[in-house]
Formats: structure tokens, sequence, C-alpha cells
């Protein structure tokens, strides 16, 4: 069937239309998809993504791509240009590229002897390609080389621009490809942070790597702060015009083959909007249980929790420990076949499969404890709620605990011990605490050191006894020394230490009688809890990470 009947059989076009167009074909000589398009009977779009389906490759859109500037070289632009191709991704030796002709034999061949890579194809349009190739090449690896070559006009003040004007320099070219920098900057050195700092005279632009924030080698000219951050409005969705009050937008992109998920988010300074871009990579969330640091021990605990069908189990910790990613794994390490998992969240960071998430939307009447009763309306096996913000939340997750559900929650507490104390102070009675609180996972995120300049150490003796090392059991030590792969930090990654703290009849009972916090710690480790400073101990002893760095994170605990 010919690509004409194939539009006729969709209702994408109509018989008579058909016929017309295939006349003109005749007298024109010019192949039927041009004589269409000419004719503007049918979208670019619609024939690009028959075609690719008919090949039994995907049709992509572009504009949801960030292509990296290293495999922009792998192609000359003078190739891309006569073939209409454009390099996305690589991964290992395979390369994927954007073809508007993915049947091409020829021009194939050519990319693959070029760039020295295998090719796998993908569709696009014509224009969609010319766009992007516009866009892309000539534009150098240095924000600071890329910055030369924008010119905005020197008759134009961008901090009085209006709207208009202000959307359309965030449409052009030059913006575009600064802004697209950063972001794929930020996620080749891993960052989970963009901080676009407006300051007097300059824009300061630091990337949070491993929890520290760290300012880049370049940043732009003030000059380009209202064209910056416009042009985030732009792709967020957040009103260009309004700088008065806070805004917040998503941005869903695809940088070196990895799918985003970018939180924006503005707040008004006195010398202009600051921006914090929070960048969201599902493949890095998604570890599995196994993989986020749990000793056998902690795990085998925490396992046994997630498997009980009802009662409240808490992660703690303060802000950036990790928390939703642990929940996050544990809903994914469920079987959603045979259950019925619901949550309420504020925001959604990461979308599961086979999961009804919500999001919190207190102008509409959602809040955590009203999403909360709503859910167990839904016949739930396990509800997540984001965050026990107050006490209704806390009394409805009580609740439906006690009701057969499973539900699992986060709470800013130092220790895991301390939560019991925080759920009192919020008012919560001693007896419901002790018969819904199954488990309270504490935890904190440390920095692992760099495989690269990995070093053995003797740590201080003034070290050793501020963390109650003995030399006897101190064993070997590790440091990062520092090189070009870790930034000079000695470190690169980083992992959790945890403690679990199971609720068994013994502090149920301590629970009850309102025993302090110290002397359910001391119950807890005569049971066999294992404390965040035990846990990142052990990391150390382990080479996963350094004592130093255990005693910072570890030192309010």
């Amino acid at each position: 069937m010919g690509l004409g009947e194939k539009l006729v059989e969709r209702g994408i076009i109509k018989t008579a239309q058909l016929e017309q167009a295939l006349g003109e074909s005749r007298k024109s000589g010019l192949p039927i998809k041009q004589v269409l398009l000419k004719l503007k009977l049918v979208d670019e779009n619609v024939i690009a993504q028959l075609q690719a389906e008919e090949m039994g490759i995907p049709f992509v859109e572009l504009s949801d791509y960030i292509v990296d500037q290293e495999t922009l070289k792998l192609i000359p632009e003078a190739l891309a240009r006569k073939h209409t191709v454009i390099p996305l991704f690589k991964i290992g030796n395979s390369l994927t590229v954007a073809m508007a002709n993915p049947s091409d034999i020829m021009a194939i061949d050519e990319v693959r002897l070029k760039s020295q890579h295998e090719i796998e194809t993908v569709s696009a349009t014509p224009q969609a390609i010319q766009k992007a190739i516009d866009q892309y090449y000539g534009v150098t690896q240095s924000v600071d080389d890329l910055v030369k070559t924008i010119q905005l006009g020197k008759e134009i003040d961008l901090d009085q621009a209006d709207a208009q004007t202000l959307s359309r320099v965030a449409e052009e070219a030059p913006i575009i490809k600064l802004v697209n920098l950063l972001l794929t900057q930020a996620v080749r050195e891993n960052a989970s942070d963009i901080h676009i700092e407006p300051e007097e005279t300059t824009l300061a632009i630091r990337f949070r790597v491993d929890g520290t924030l760290h300012g880049i080698e370049s940043p732009p000219p003030k000059a380009l702060q209202a064209a910056i951050i416009s042009r985030i409005k732009v792709i967020s969705g957040m009103d260009i015009a309004e700088k008065r009050k806070p805004q917040d937008g998503r941005i869903k992109i695809k940088i070196e083959g990895k799918e985003m998920d970018i939180r924006a988010a503005t707040f008004p300074t006195v010398y202009g909007e600051n921006v914090v871009l929070r960048l969201l990579d599902q493949g890095r969330i998604l570890l599995g249980l196994d993989r986020l640091g749990f000793s056998q021990e902690v795990m085998t605990g925490y396992q046994h929790l997630i498997s009980r069908p009802n009662g409240i189990l808490l992660v703690t910790g303060p802000t950036g420990s990790g928390k939703t990613t642990t929940l996050y794994n544990t809903l994914n390490s469920m079987d959603r076949q045979t259950k019925n998992i619901l949550t309420i969240e504020d925001p959604i960071e990461y979308h599961l499969a086979g999961i009804r998430q919500s999001q919190v939307n207190p102008k509409a009447g959602l809040t955590f404890a009203s999403g909360l009763r709503s859910i167990l309306r839904q016949d739930p096996d396990v509800i997540m709620v984001g965050e026990v913000r107050d006490t209704e939340t806390a009394e409805v997750a009580i609740q439906a605990a006690l009701t057969g559900h499973l539900v699992l929650s986060t709470l800013h507490t130092n220790s895991a011990t301390g939560t019991l104390t925080r759920l009192l102070d919020m008012g919560i009675e001693p007896f419901l605490i002790s018969s819904s609180v199954i488990g309270i996972l504490a935890q904190r995120l440390v920095r692992v050191i760099c495989e690269k300049c990995k070093e053995p150490l003797i740590p201080p003796k003034e070290l050793l006894e501020r963390l109650k090392i003995s030399d006897s059991k101190g064993g070997r030590f590790f440091a990062g020394k520092g090189c070009r792969q870790c930034r000079s930090s000695g470190y690169s990654g980083r992992v959790a230490i945890f403690e679990l703290l199971v609720i068994d009849d013994k502090l149920r009972h301590q629970i009850l009688n309102k025993a302090s916090a110290q002397e359910v710690q001391k119950a807890a480790q005569e049971s066999g809890m294992k404390t965040l400073r035990e846990d990142g101990l052990r990391k150390a002893a382990d080479g996963i990470t350094a004592l130093e760095e255990v005693l910072n994170v570890t030192q309010e605990a």
C-alpha cells in the first residue's frame, strides 16, 4: 500500500484529495510526498511518522533532545546538511542519528564511515533536522566562547523589555544554545541542581554535585541574565512577564540519551530573579534496594518491614538525605500486579508504572491529609504519603495503618529514635504510636571516595579518638587524593548510611511509658540497632567513604 492509500485509510485525507495530488504528481513529475506537502493536504510530521512506522523505527521530536557537543563532532556539519541528518547520542560504539530519509543506504554508509560508529536510525522531519543543524553546529564547547558569539543588539535593555521582546530573545538560537549547553554540562557533571544567582554586577551559575555547590568556570555576563532566565521560563511553562513573585515550572527533555525531568523555580531578589533547576534522572533514582547502601543486616530487617500487611514505616532525615529515593525504590520493588499502591506527593518527582500517583494541590483543597482520606476509599494495599507535615496527616496515617494498610512516609528528624519524640510533640497519643508504627529508617548521604585517586590513609590520632576508634581495630582507611575526574574533591558520587529501628514489644512498652529519646536509643542499641555513625564507620572501613565524611555527616545525629 502506497503513502497516499495509507493516508486515505487512516482518514487523514479524502479519496478526492489523493486523486488531485496524483494528478499533480503526474503533471509535475514530483514525488507524491512532495505534492501532498505542496498542496498542504498533510503535515510533514504525519508523513515522517508513517514512514518510520513502515520501516519499524522510532519517530522522534527533536525539540525533546539536547545534543552533546562531543556527539555532534562525530558528523561534520557539511555531511549533516548534505544528507539532512543529525546525531543524537551514542552508547558504546553505536551512534543514533535522526534522518529525514532513513531508507537512504548510501547516506547511512557515509555517516558510518565518517563517524567510525555503528549507526542506529530514527526518523524526524526535514524541517526539524534543518532547525537542529542550524541550532547546534557552530556551538563551541565553552560557555565563555559561546557568550562571545551572542549579539542581542545594544539598543535593547532586556531588564526593562516587555514580554513580547523577552519571548523573541528567548527563542533566538544563541540563547537556546547557551541554555542547552548549561543543561548538558550539568548532566555531564552529574549535577543534581543548577543555581542561577544574580548579583549586582555579575551573574553566578553554580552546580550542586554530590551535595556540594561549585561555580562554573566561565559564567555568562550580567547582560545576558534576562535572556537566560526568559529562556528557562519559556521552556518550563512559566509566565515570562511575571518577575515580582515566585513561579514553578517543569521541563521534560532528553540530554545525551537520558530522559530528564527538570523542576524549575524562580524567586525574586534585589538584583533579579534567582532560578534553581532540579535535575531528575529516572535512571539514577531507580537503582534497586540492593544498590542504595544497605548492609545485609539492615536490608533483611527493612524487607521484613515492607512485606508487612499493615503499619506505618517512616523514613527520616534532613532535606537532601535521599529519603525520596529510598521510598521510590521501595515502591518499585513491590509486586504491583497483586497490590494496589497509591501515593500522595508534593511534588511527584518520578512516575512509576503500575502505581497511582497524586499531586498535592492546596488551591483545590487537596492536601496530604485530605488526599490520604480519599485514598482510603480507593481500596489500597500500600499508601505512600510524601511527608507527615502536621498532626492531621499523622492522625489519618495512623488510622490507615490501624485499618489494615501499609503506610510509607517521611519525617524530618535527626535520628530514628528522635522520630518517636517528634510524634509525641505533634500531639499523637503514645498508644496510637506504639500500635501503628512498625519501623523507622533514618538515613544520611555520604560522599564516595573517587576510585581514580583513592589511596590508603593513616588517620590522625585525634580523629580516631573523636570517632572512638582504637588503633587495634582501626584497620586500613582510605581517602581521595584529588584528580581531574573528581574535580580535585577526592569524591565521586554518594551512598546512604542507615539506622533502622524496628519497633518490638520492649520498645512499645517504653513508648507507652513516654520514655525519653535517650532511653529508647539505649534499648534499641541493646536490641542490636546500629546507629548512623556505626554504619558510616563500617563503610569507611570498607573503603567506600572517608572518616572525615562520616564525622561531618553524623555529628548532629
